[in-house]
């Protein structure tokens, strides 16, 4: 049987409003949505959603050849839509946004 290791819950929900630093709306989505780090190991990560079943799959590579077959691949995957994660952006494609252009990027 795994430890217990018990929280000090009631201690926080009793505490004062004035023990808790206030955050405006503007610093968490900076501090949480828009400051992202992958590890250095990672070149990014992509996760997949089946439309119809709404199953999400997510992928992690390392290497960029790797993480562009992945896209290739969903890119001609029907009902998916996924997300692209590197250190400098985030794609989100959709059924219907694909082009001839969407893998021609700087390597």
């Amino acid at each position: 049987m795994a430890k217990y290791f018990p929280n000090n819950w009631q201690e926080y929900a009793e505490a004062p409003d004035d023990c808790f630093q206030q955050h405006t709306f503007e610093e968490i989505m900076t501090w949480k949505v828009a400051g992202w780090e992958l590890p250095s190991s990672v070149y990014c990560i992509i996760r997949e959603m089946n439309l119809k079943t709404g199953k999400v799959k997510e992928h992690t590579y390392q290497r960029k050849h790797a993480a562009r077959a992945k896209v290739e691949q969903l890119l001609s995957t029907p009902d998916t839509e996924f997300v692209v994660a590197d250190n400098e952006s985030i794609h989100h494609l959709f059924p219907g946004d694909y082009n001839d252009d969407v893998l021609d990027d700087e390597d």
